[in-house]
């Protein structure tokens, strides 16, 4: 079975470079309270780190990465870009919330007719993206189409089986996204709230009820991310031989492996978020008649 990877592979380099420690905590500024999940990537690398459930963080990185600027992100918060030098000294790092009001999402029954974009079954799964080197957000497009007023219902993700990670399960955030009426790049989160699901061992999919925030489907139309969380309990290595050597390669990588669809529907766009900006990202199947994007539905609702 065919199974794409988001990963960057490197060769080794025979002169090793000074290592460092790089740790810290990330803490709320104003509650002072620690931030679970929070990425941080190395601006102009493949490098970056996750904190964990308590907001620590930690990497072993080579010490020019002190010379380097640190973008630090999490849902709810400000993007923040610092030098990672003033981290490492500090060991910590406040962010500072961003000022609107959050909503709970309660499990509620869906009323009226529905819509389902994308529709997704397990045996349609025929590849799978995972994440090496820094944490990504890979999103999917959805149109809007037609003139009635439509409600974001329900999210629900499938993965792809991977046998290389052994734990009973991972952790990865949901992220909605408003679309840019210029660039038509994903831009403001709608869910203003940090949602972390889990997956279930000997099941191949989840589920995200979103009905009771009643968000109306924007204009434009709606991202949907899948963000990876570089914590120790995603993690495993991955081993495998190098194209042209032969010779055995071995990697870090993180967990989930989400599932993807061939589709022929070009309105279904996909980009990722990596070292601070939004890429297009474009797999052809083999015969080039549909891309290769995430095994994600998503149920509207309208009323």
């Amino acid at each position: 079975m065919l199974r794409f990877f988001l990963v960057f592979i490197f060769g080794f380099h025979l002169v090793a470079a000074q290592e460092i420690y790089f740790e810290g905590v990330v803490y709320d500024s104003k509650t002072k309270e620690t931030i679970p999940f929070v990425n941080l990537s190395f601006l102009n690398t493949l490098k970056g780190t996750s904190s964990d459930e308590e907001g620590h963080f930690f990497m072993d990185l080579p010490s020019s990465f002190l010379e380097k600027q640190l973008h630090i992100s999490s849902l709810g918060y400000k993007d923040t870009i610092v030098a990672a030098s003033q981290v490492f000294k500090a060991k910590q790092f406040n962010l500072l919330p961003e000022s609107f009001e959050l909503n709970e999402v309660v499990v509620s029954e869906t009323l009226g007719n529905s819509d389902v974009l994308n529709p997704i079954s397990s045996y349609s799964v025929k590849s799978g993206f995972s994440s090496s080197s820094t944490p990504w957000v890979l999103a999917l497009y959805y149109p809007n189409i037609g003139q009635q007023k439509k409600y974001v219902d329900k999210v629900t993700i499938f993965f792809q089986d991977n046998a290389a990670f052994k734990g009973e399960a991972s952790k990865f955030r949901v992220r909605v996204y408003d679309v840019d009426k210029v660039t038509k790049k994903p831009t403001k989160d709608l869910l203003r709230k940090s949602f972390v699901l889990e997956t279930e061992s000997g099941k191949d999919y989840v589920s995200l009820d979103l009905s009771a925030l009643r968000i109306q489907m924007p204009r434009a139309g709606v991202y949907i991310g899948l963000e990876w969380l570089f914590v120790p309990s995603n993690w495993y290595k991955n081993t495998g031989k190098h194209n042209i050597t032969n010779a055995l390669l071995i990697e870090d990588r993180f967990a989930p492996t989400f599932g993807g669809v061939y589709n022929k529907n070009q309105n279904f766009k996909v980009m990722v978020y990596g070292m601070g900006e939004w890429t297009d990202f474009v797999v052809k199947s083999k015969n080039s008649t549909g891309n290769l994007i995430p095994a994600v539905s998503l149920k509207l609702s309208k009323k």
